[in-house]
C-alpha cells in the first residue's frame, strides 16, 4: 500500500522537485566568465536581513525568475557581512573585521564596500567583463525583478540615458513572469 500512495503522489505530479538558482561565489562566476562570457547577476544579503529572507523564499524560489537566471547569468549569492576572499580586478577583498562571536549585524566586506552597497538586499549587476553595471537596492518581487533581469541581459540599460527614457521604457515593458 506504501508503494501504491509512493507511485500515486509522484504520478499525478503532487511531489515536485522544487527549482534552484545555481548560486555559485563572485570567483567562481568571474573565472567561468573567462571560459565563456554571460553576464553576473549577484545576490548580496546579509544574515540578519528581513527583506533579504523575503526575497529569497518569494523572488528566488520563482519558476520564471529561476529559469530566467539560471539560463542569463552566473548568478552569485554574497554575504556582504561574511568572510569570502574575493579576487577582482587585481585585489583581494576580505572582511577583516568581521567577528565571529558578534551577534545580528556585523562589519561590511570590503567587496560589499567597494560596490558602495548601502542597503539590502541589493542585487548587483556586472557585464560579461565582471565590470559593474548597476545596483538595485531592496525587496523586488518576481516582476517587479523581471524588468531590471530582461533590460540587463538585453543591454536596453544602454540607451537609458536618463529618466524620461526610463520612464517610458517602463510604461511599454510585457512582463510575462508569473507572481
Amino acid at each position: 500500500m506504501k508503494n501504491l500512495l509512493i507511485f500515486f503522489f509522484l504520478a499525478s505530479g503532487f511531489v515536485s522537485k522544487a527549482q534552484e538558482i545555481k548560486w555559485m561565489t563572485m570567483n567562481q562566476a568571474l573565472e567561468a566568465q573567462q571560459k565563456q562570457p554571460k553576464k553576473i547577476f549577484m545576490d548580496a544579503y546579509t544574515e540578519w536581513c528581513g527583506p533579504c529572507k523575503l526575497l529569497d523564499k518569494k523572488t528566488f524560489h520563482n519558476k520564471d525568475v529561476v529559469a530566467y537566471v539560471n539560463k542569463n547569468y552566473y548568478p552569485v549569492k554574497f554575504n556582504a557581512e561574511g568572510t569570502e576572499e574575493i579576487h577582482y580586478n587585481d585585489f583581494t577583498y576580505t572582511n577583516p573585521n568581521y567577528n565571529a562571536n558578534r551577534k545580528g549585524r556585523n562589519s561590511q566586506h570590503f567587496f560589499a564596500n567597494a560596490l558602495k552597497i548601502t542597503g539590502y538586499p541589493s542585487m548587483v549587476f556586472f557585464d560579461e567583463k565582471g565590470n559593474v553595471i548597476a545596483p538595485v537596492v531592496g525587496y523586488k518581487s518576481p516582476k517587479q525583478l523581471e524588468i531590471f533581469l530582461k533590460m540587463i541581459h538585453n543591454d536596453d540599460y544602454k540607451k537609458l540615458t536618463n529618466a524620461a527614457a526610463w520612464q517610458d521604457y517602463e510604461k511599454s515593458f510585457v512582463s510575462t513572469f508569473e507572481e
